[in-house]
């Protein structure tokens, strides 16, 4: 081979192929560069919060209900955890999750739901995010749903309200809705009380749901407060049994007992009938969950006799000692009569109480200014919110206008023209238990004596008190009422329900007293409202309640009995008898 034809097949050089590859390279190095600078210096803020979007949440703790207990610590309200049954309709959609229908069959027998509703609330929105299956799930039945391992269904963590007294304190302390808000009685009117704020922390999550890192708290929350009432559970057990019995004996429409503290003002017990179980919602009655004790008002009848000796001691216009003669039993006043059902001729203080005299306190309200009577029911709480605080109070209803006849104000003394609610009845009672203090009335426990206010004359009020003994002794009205080794101050009450156009056949009976008067310690009123049977009077149909439970409530509270000596000689006093 020639020298020439050697160097044509020399390998020539491809360097200009490695410097062009090179270049690309380096470029490339410089884009990426380039953009990681752009993405990080220069406008980092969008990834930023494309990854936020994906990582942070926001977290919070549960935070359950504050407790209800009676005074002596008895839970009256809990709340106990339960699980919300939820779905993602889109990952059920998404994962086809409906192949195997067994687990959903399984799903709504323990759900209790059909199987058609349970698909068609999730197959009709395949795009929506949420959508609740059923709430406040027992942790039972969650532990079978977790089980079931449904694509889309999940559950939640919430709590439910418990009441285990039931019946007996179902309109006092009231209900709490689904979502845990008090809707209904002490529940409602405390509910921001009750209620705790959860605090809230910004977290960063991982792809798997768990905490990776702990950014700060967002807000601070709040504990739930308890709250101690004044209820005694022993007494307002017993109250509502018994009256529980009195209104299904009487066949009466609805019934009311409230028991105070006479030196405090505290509610020992409050009770209605008909009543309603709180733990379960089905066929629930709203009549049934009034709190009739404070919203429900009635002519108090005679039960109101009492105040109008009062009134007249304190206004100077008939002396302790007089003797008001009632001959010949009736008296016609603006052409309308007043009247006893007998001639009771002349009679005592003390006398027109035991007998219940509408002429004897109709001439005693005659005698002395209306305003004189008036001020004193006004006084004594008639006509004003009682301080209990509660959503539904009602203040009762007395008139205030300038001209009144003579038989209105005959009528006022015997209690008709006026409204009152058995709390205020109660209320009126335990002021003449207290030496004429009218406390505020209190729901909740109190630490210490609250300040009342002195509306009537302590001399008066303990003479009145001691006039009354005789009413639940023989000869007195309500015989029924009486208890061996507590004298009572009592007064029973019989009045027509008004109607439209004046009054019709139906009636109420009361019953209202304090024990034991040799030193007051409870104040008790009886509402039976609208009795079928014939022994609708005010001693009959709920003289026997008040004795059942200011028997119990007494010795409950260690309250030490009188002998029978002693109880004569109080009786006696009632009679006229020094």
């Amino acid at each position: 081979m020639t020298k020439q034809a050697k160097q044509k097949h020399k390998p020539q050089s491809f360097q200009w192929r490695v410097y062009t590859l090179l270049g690309f390279v380096f470029l490339m190095f410089v884009s990426l560069i380039g953009r990681a600078a752009y993405i990080q210096i220069i406008e980092p803020e969008k990834l930023r919060h494309e990854s936020d979007m994906r990582t942070l949440r926001t977290t919070s703790h549960d935070v359950h209900r504050g407790l209800i207990s009676d005074r002596n610590g008895e839970m009256l309200a809990v709340s106990v955890p339960v699980r919300a049954v939820w779905a993602d309709p889109k990952i059920v959609h998404d994962r086809n999750g409906f192949k195997d229908q067994r687990r959903w069959q399984a799903l709504a027998d323990v759900l209790q739901m059909p199987i058609d509703t349970l698909l068609k609330r999730i197959k009709d929105k395949p795009t929506k995010r949420f959508t609740y299956i059923k709430r406040q799930v027992a942790p039972a039945v969650a532990d079978y749903i977790k089980q079931l391992k449904l694509p889309g269904i999940y559950l939640k963590a919430e709590s439910r309200r418990y009441y285990p007294a039931g019946e007996t304190n179902a309109q006092l302390i009231g209900i709490t809705n689904i979502d845990d808000v008090g809707i209904e009685g002490i529940e409602r009117g405390y509910d921001e009380w009750l209620t705790g704020t959860p605090s809230k922390q910004k977290v960063r999550k991982s792809r798997d749901g768990h905490v990776v890192e702990r950014l700060g708290v967002v807000q601070e929350g709040e504990s739930p407060n308890d709250l101690v009432l004044s209820i005694d559970q022993r007494i307002q057990a017993l109250a509502y049994r018994e009256l529980k019995l009195a209104t299904e004996y009487n066949q009466a429409t609805s019934g009311s007992v409230v028991v105070l503290d006479v030196h405090t003002g505290e509610v020992l017990a409050m009770v209605n009938t008909p009543s309603y179980n709180p733990n379960s919602r089905e066929g629930m009655q709203s009549h049934r969950m009034r709190n009739r004790a404070l919203t429900d008002t009635y002519e108090p009848g005679s039960t109101i006799k009492p105040f109008v000796v009062a009134a007249a001691l304190e206004a100077g216009v008939v002396k302790i000692d007089e003797i008001v003669p009632t001959s010949p039993g009736w008296m016609r006043i603006g052409g309308r009569q007043v009247r006893d059902p007998i001639n009771y001729g002349d009679m005592s203080l003390a006398k027109i109480l035991v007998k219940s005299s509408n002429m004897g306190v109709s001439k005693l309200s005659l005698r002395m200014p209306v305003q004189q009577l008036l001020g004193t029911y006004q006084s004594m709480g008639l006509g004003n919110y009682s301080g209990i605080n509660l959503i539904g109070e009602s203040a009762g209803l007395i008139h205030d206008r300038h001209r009144w006849s003579d038989f209105e104000r005959a009528t006022l003394s015997f209690g008709y023209g006026l409204t009152a609610t058995p709390l205020q009845l109660a209320r009126m009672y335990a002021t003449l238990g207290s030496g004429g203090v009218l406390y505020p009335v209190s729901v909740l426990k109190l630490k210490q004596q609250p300040k009342g206010e002195q509306v009537l004359d302590p001399q008066v009020a303990d003479n009145v008190m001691k006039m009354l003994v005789g009413v639940t002794e023989k000869g007195g009205t309500a015989k029924k009422a009486h208890i061996d080794g507590y004298p009572v101050a009592g007064k029973t009450g019989t009045s027509r329900i008004a109607v439209a156009g004046g009054y019709g056949d139906d009636y109420v009976a009361l019953f209202a007293g304090i024990a034991p008067v040799n030193n007051p310690r409870l104040a008790i009123s009886v509402v039976i409202n609208d009795p079928k049977t014939d022994s609708y009077y005010g001693g009959d149909a709920a003289g026997p309640v008040f004795a059942k439970v200011m028997s119990g409530a007494l010795q409950m509270l260690n309250v030490e009995p009188i002998s029978s000596t002693e109880q004569s000689r109080l009786a006696a006093y009632s009679r006229g008898v020094k």
